[in-house]
């Protein structure tokens, strides 16, 4: 059974689920969608979902947790006096979103200084809502809420691994990469953040990447640890904050892979 203080704080990740999925949906697919890019040279983009989506859930945080504090990939960090921090991207993947793929997702972590205790992985056009919090993972869709667990596969030979792209990383994080891509029964890309829903359900088996931010990996690291995988960076050391990343089903297949990257990648 769940404390008061943690069911509080699953009905508020629920509430701020809600409430981007009501601002997000409008603009999925919308031919008036405009983009704006983030970068002078590149390609980083960002919409009015995006931000309209950080802005309400910030709204709700503001009122019924006032004194914890948030990283927003759109509007930065706010601070807060509780010990607790919400980890929040909007939409991760607004290239998906943009070109009308539906592997874009809303992320929530709750970091309690440690690392997320708390997760969600929402995809508001298909209608599945991924949590890991305090030990218990589940899916919920339109048909109601299920348990998820993590693979079994405890082999590179046997299973699925998947990056958001080929190219990943530096020359070094590509190599690390590819040795481990050679030794797996299929690879795929692309994903975004769906890709670690796919991970925690059991449906694939690995992700490596790397350049990342804390609002890309805390709520997906909570949803996976609370589906009883295991999730590090490529040194075995703590993901939470970003940059490299590996998450694995379970603590075999996770050892196997890190060998693999921090020996070859460093």
């Amino acid at each position: 059974m769940l404390n008061e203080e943690q069911t509080e704080l699953l009905e508020v990740a629920n509430a701020l689920a809600d409430a981007a999925r009501v601002v997000t949906l409008p603009y999925f697919r919308n031919i008036s969608l405009q983009t704006d890019n983030k970068l002078e040279t590149g390609f980083d983009p960002v919409t009015e979902a995006d931000r309209n989506a950080e802005l309400a859930i910030r709204d709700i945080l503001a009122e019924r947790r006032p004194n914890d504090a948030i990283v927003g990939e759109e509007f930065g960090n706010t601070e807060g006096s509780s010990g607790l921090t919400w980890v929040i991207d909007p939409i991760d993947g607004t290239r998906a979103f943009i070109s009308g793929i539906p592997s874009w997702g809303v992320l929530i972590g709750l970091d309690d200084g440690n690392g997320p205790v708390l997760g969600v992985i929402d995809q508001p056009y298909i209608g599945e809502r991924f949590i890991g919090a305090f030990g218990q993972a589940s899916l919920t869709t339109r048909d109601g809420t299920t348990p998820i667990q993590t693979s079994k596969r405890t082999t590179l030979a046997d299973a699925t691994l998947m990056s958001t792209f080929p190219e990943i990383g530096t020359n070094a994080e590509k190599l690390g990469f590819e040795v481990v891509r050679d030794k797996v029964k299929l690879t795929r890309y692309g994903l975004d953040s769906y890709a670690y829903a796919l991970l925690a359900m059991g449906q694939i088996d690995l992700i490596i990447e790397a350049g990342l931010n804390p609002y890309d990996v805390q709520g997906p690291i909570g949803v996976i640890l609370a589906a009883g995988g295991a999730v590090t960076d490529w040194q075995g050391g703590p993901a939470h904050n970003g940059g490299r990343l590996l998450a694995a089903a379970n603590i075999g297949l996770h050892a196997e892979a890190l060998a693999i990257l921090s020996e070859v990648a460093g």
